[in-house]
């Protein structure tokens, strides 16, 4: 069983920037794919960014440009960068650990995109 925490949303004016941080408990999140997802009230939860464990990424394309996917596997971290946020960005973002036989999921956290 993996555990993921995430950790660092919060209020931010649009264009401003959040980093989000997710930690894996144990020392197996090499063996995962990582991806963020995001919810917005009244929304289906989709993909926002994933990062496989050989380090390709790829992202959503409302995000491309704005947003960087990144993980330290020595601290069985990921993150995601999220720059010039838009009010569009607000959500609960999750953390999302996979590979062919698991799939685990984080509890969440706000981000709210507001002046």
């Amino acid at each position: 069983q993996v555990q993921l925490v995430e950790s660092g949303g919060g209020l931010v004016q649009p264009g401003g920037s959040l980093r989000l941080s997710c930690e894996a408990s144990g020392n197996v999140m090499s063996m995962y794919e990582m991806r963020w997802y995001r919810q917005a009230p009244g929304k289906s939860r989709d993909g926002v960014a994933f990062i496989t464990s050989g380090g390709t990424t790829n992202y959503a394309e409302s995000v491309k440009g704005r947003f960087d996917i990144s993980r330290d596997n020595a601290k069985n971290t990921v993150y995601l960068q999220m720059n010039s946020l838009r009010p569009e960005d607000t959500a609960v973002y999750y953390c999302n650990a996979r590979n062919a036989r698991d799939n685990y999921w984080g509890q969440g956290t706000q981000v709210t995109v507001s002046s």
